[in-house]
């Protein structure tokens, strides 16, 4: 170890993650303190790690986490997430701040202080690549004195923030890739809460949590959206046909709108969504490049509607994982089997139920026979912990079932996922 340079050793030091870990190291000798003070790139402070840090006072922790972080010389990376800490000093925040700011490449920033720290101010003008702020006020952006020139990756969490601001920050990261907005305070001058951002460097957005009117999203070159827990009226995407992978999970929306970005589509993942089929399919169906479609915990608007997969069969050519839950609504499957065409190129096939019955094992089965390639076969379940007898021989029956399906699969990976 003595032979060890000690660039090396900072590069081990700034692995071990929490501060006191890395504190703790350091004092093995006076090689590993040097490069704790010279060589350290990557220092966190998370009260989740240690118990001490919802001990202490908060005089006692600001002097904890100044007299740690002015040790060091030349940080990257600064993880500061206080969570169930009291407020901390405005100005002993700045002052971390001001020390690391030249060097900082990423910065994850989760304090409470008295008053608000403006980031942006701080921050802006210098090198800095990601930056996630949790539970801030960003006011009063001023893109041309806040400029952020490397930033690629942003993520705003619980952060109050009004969509021209947003907008403005925005515009003043001319390299951002990331976009993360998660249960943001969009503050509105009227009644109808619209955010509207043209961005069109972005590649990555994903958006929790939110509720308004409008959103509208245009982004040339993004490959990948995801929207999880949202109400929105309408949802619009502008785009160029880049979008890879589409995701949207227990989202409300009345207009979903993703135009002409769906040609290049190859990852289509929906749950816990309402769903009306035929505008749905027509949405997708250009995406000829599509391999994984997921449809789970899905809500067909028309009761009587029915997926068939002949239709997928033929529309998807180069599908090979297809992930679909079972809904029984008076006798009827949601997904038909009724066609000729196969599912040649499927895989990976996942299959789950949330009321399991008799018909469930007929299904798999129909599906089976629709895959004469499969690799490996998925079946999810809900297990309720209080079950009846007839819900105890429906599970035994169901598991006999599939024993004696899979005898004709020998080839095909059966695994069960119960919860």
């Amino acid at each position: 170890m003595e032979h060890l340079p000690v660039e090396v050793i900072g590069n081990i030091l700034s692995r071990l993650g929490g501060a006191r870990d890395v504190v703790i190291a350091s004092a093995t000798c006076r090689k590993w303190r040097e490069a704790w003070c010279k060589h350290l790139h990557t220092l966190s402070f998370n009260s989740n790690d240690w118990h001490v840090y919802h001990d202490l006072t908060t005089s006692q922790l600001e002097i904890l986490i100044t007299q740690t972080i002015f040790q060091t010389t030349g940080l990257q990376g600064l993880l500061i997430l206080m969570d169930g800490v009291d407020k901390f000093s405005a100005s002993t925040v700045i002052a971390w701040l001001m020390y690391t700011r030249e060097t900082l490449r990423r910065l994850i920033y989760n304090v409470r202080t008295t008053p608000n720290v403006n980031i942006l101010e701080i921050c802006g003008r210098q090198k800095m690549e990601i930056l996630e702020l949790s539970h801030n006020s960003i006011t009063g952006v001023e893109p041309n004195f806040q400029r952020f020139p490397c930033l690629k990756s942003l993520s705003l969490s619980d952060v109050s923030i009004s969509a021209l601001d947003l907008n403005l920050l925005l515009t003043a990261c001319p390299k951002i890739e990331t976009l993360e907005l998660i249960n943001p305070e969009i503050a509105m001058s009227d009644a109808q809460v619209t955010v509207e951002l043209s961005i069109p460097t972005l590649r990555r957005v994903y958006v929790e949590a939110i509720s308004m009117d409008k959103f509208i999203l245009e982004a040339d070159s993004i490959e990948c959206l995801h929207l999880k827990d949202c109400a929105l009226e309408l949802f619009e995407l502008i785009g160029k046909g880049t979008l890879k992978h589409f995701k949207i999970d227990d989202v409300s929306v009345i207009h979903l709108d993703i135009g002409d970005t769906v040609d290049n589509l190859e990852i289509i993942d929906v749950s816990n969504f309402t769903i009306i089929w035929p505008k749905f399919y027509q949405m997708i169906s250009k995406s000829s490049k599509l391999t994984k479609l997921r449809l789970w915990d899905v809500v067909f608007d028309d009761e009587d509607e029915i997926v068939d997969l002949e239709t997928i069969a033929v529309c998807f050519p180069q599908l090979s994982h297809l992930a679909l839950s079972y809904d029984l609504r008076d006798g009827v499957v949601n997904y038909g089997l009724q066609g000729s065409s196969h599912l040649e190129n499927v895989i990976v096939l996942e299959l789950g139920w949330t009321i399991i019955n008799d018909l469930f094992s007929h299904w798999v089965e129909g599906l089976l026979k629709l895959c004469p390639n499969l690799r490996k076969l998925v079946i999810h379940g809900v297990v309720s912990e209080a079950k009846s007898h007839e819900e105890c021989q429906m599970l035994a029956n169901f598991t006999s079932s599939i024993v004696q399906l899979m005898r004709k699969y020998m080839h095909v990976d059966v695994q069960f996922d119960y919860e």
